[in-house]
């Protein structure tokens, strides 16, 4: 039965600590003739008291974002737009051929701009999203440390 029990626990113990072992290892010392049954039941409970205290569970963290290639495509569509615009600005003119060639240039360049600054701006929110969080796993770190202090272990 006790077996069964320490099984049960080293089971639940790993599917909550996965995602949050990857994070960083907590090692906690056991009391003098602490059971291993008893430590494995003081982890579970901070680790439940921590995600209480933070709203932060690390075995459900979220992913930030996928680590996708910027976008791209703007140069393409800015001249084809420019192009178009040129052309018929040119048709007025006298010359279509030239006034699309002058908008394609112009629309390239445009759209080129458009582009680097829609990349530049997703960049910057996966910072953030990916600092936040950072800042979220070390607060419930700090809470689940707090919680085995409490209950007389030793962290490393």
């Amino acid at each position: 039965m006790a077996n069964r029990r320490t099984a049960i626990t080293v089971i639940g113990l790993a599917l909550c600590f996965g995602a949050h072992l990857a994070q960083g290892d907590v090692f906690v010392y056991p009391k003098p003739g602490q059971t291993q049954d008893q430590v494995d039941f003081d982890q579970f409970q901070c680790q439940k008291w921590a995600t209480q205290q933070t709203g932060v569970n690390p075995a459900q963290a979220q992913p930030t974002g996928s680590a996708s290639a910027p976008s791209q495509g703007g140069a393409i569509k800015g001249a084809a737009g420019g192009a178009a615009l040129g052309a018929a600005g040119g048709a007025i003119a006298g010359n279509a051929g030239k006034g699309a060639a002058i908008g394609a240039g112009v629309g390239a360049a445009l759209g080129l701009m458009s582009q680097s600054s829609k990349n530049s701006k997703a960049a910057q929110q996966q910072q953030q999203a990916q600092s936040q969080q950072n800042a979220n796993l070390a607060r419930f770190d700090q809470a689940y440390r707090t919680c085995l202090a409490g209950r007389g272990y030793q962290i490393r």
